[in-house]
């Protein structure tokens, strides 16, 4: 499906500050397939606008530390803006207090659940702070690469953050600490394996990942964002726009 071009955002969009804790929003737990809403249009470039898109791969969005899916409300609706039905937009929830590895083996069955639903043979996954652990594990580890078509990490402790010494009290944030045996293990070798597209979304203002290049990984391309807060990139119309075209090219 081609993507039309001009779009407006119509409506208001959801009140971007609600109780975020450390990373994200209150937690929810589960692990069922999540459809998107509908809401208007948002804007892209003329350059990306004359680029063939395909918006059929569907998209598992993957949250933070204490997240659920209702922090993906405004990615949900600029993907849709952009072309994608809700039928193929997913959030994956799973326990931020637990273990990432539990976490990850969530993920991949997760992805297999939409994989027989959608009838696609990859996804795509979209995933924030500690998400990028998450995703990370699923890709490398246990082989995940072969079913996702690209990687967008939105601000992604991908190499940890000194951050989560504030709760060192759960396996999930001792994971999340840099130089833990989890982050030695996701980021040695080849950071982004197979034939998998892999970008990330990062910036000085982010004030969670510390350092904030840690969302960096090597082989994928990495844009710096000039000022985005952690919380933040979750109503940030223009990042989710470009993430949206990434993962339609």
């Amino acid at each position: 499906m081609r993507r039309h071009a001009p779009r407006r955002i119509l409506g208001v969009l959801a009140t971007a500050t609600l109780a975020f804790t450390l990373f994200s929003a209150a937690p929810t737990a589960g692990a069922t397939p999540t459809a998107a809403a509908s809401v208007g249009s948002t804007a892209r470039s003329a350059e990306a606008a004359a680029q063939p898109l395909s918006t059929s791969t569907p998209v598992v969005f993957v949250h933070g530390y204490t997240g659920n899916a209702s922090n993906w409300t405004t990615a949900m609706s600029v993907f849709r803006l952009n072309g994608w039905s809700s039928s193929n937009l997913f959030a994956y929830e799973y326990n931020s207090y637990g273990n990432n590895i539990t976490n990850a083996q969530g993920l991949a069955t997760f992805v297999n659940t939409v994989k027989a639903r959608t009838g696609a043979s990859k996804v795509a996954i979209v995933n924030h702070s500690m998400g990028g652990l998450v995703s990370q594990y699923y890709l490398k580890v246990l082989g995940g690469n072969t079913s996702v078509s690209h990687l967008a990490s939105i601000a992604g402790a991908n190499h940890g953050t000194t951050y989560a010494g504030a709760c060192l009290i759960y396996t999930t944030c001792q994971q999340m600490y840099p130089g833990s045996s989890f982050i030695a293990q996701i980021t040695a070798g080849d950071e982004t394996p197979g034939t998998t597209r892999y970008a990330t979304w990062y910036s000085a203002c982010d004030g969670i990942i510390i350092p904030y290049t840690s969302t960096r990984l090597d082989g994928a391309t990495n844009n710096n964002v000039v000022c985005q807060t952690h919380i933040g990139y979750l109503t940030d119309t223009v990042v989710l726009g470009q993430i949206a075209d990434f993962v339609a090219s």
